[in-house]
C-alpha cells in the first residue's frame, strides 16, 4: 500500500487539473493562435505561469485504485500489475484466466 499522503496529493492535483482545464485550455489556445498579436500572446503565457502548477494535467499520476502503487499500472483496468494477479486468482476479475500447465 502506498503512503496515503501521496495518494491524497495526487487526488487533489486531479482535481486541481479539473477544475483549472477550461481556463487553461483558453490560455492555451490563445498563445498557440498565430493571428493574435504578440504582446496579447505574451500577456497569456504569462497569466498560464501565474496558475497553479498542480492544475496542470501531465502532473496527475496513474495510481492503483486498489493499493495506490503508481508503477506497473494498467489504464484499462486502473490497476497495478500486482493487484490484478491477486484478484485476478481469486477470479474476481471479469474474463482473466490465470494460465497453468
Amino acid at each position: 500500500m502506498a503512503k496515503k499522503s501521496s495518494v491524497e496529493k495526487n487526488e487533489h492535483r486531479r482535481q486541481l487539473a479539473k477544475s483549472y482545464s477550461g481556463k487553461r485550455a483558453r490560455l492555451k489556445a490563445l498563445v498557440m493562435n498565430k493571428e493574435v498579436p504578440i504582446e496579447e500572446r505574451f500577456a497569456a503565457t504569462l497569466k498560464l505561469a501565474e496558475l497553479p502548477r498542480n492544475s496542470a494535467k501531465d502532473r496527475v499520476r496513474n495510481r492503483c485504485e486498489v493499493t495506490g502503487r503508481p508503477r506497473a499500472f494498467y489504464r484499462k483496468l486502473k490497476m497495478s500489475r500486482i493487484a490484478l494477479r491477486e484478484l485476478g486468482s481469486q477470479g474476481l476479475v471479469p474474463g482473466l484466466v490465470k494460465s497453468s500447465w
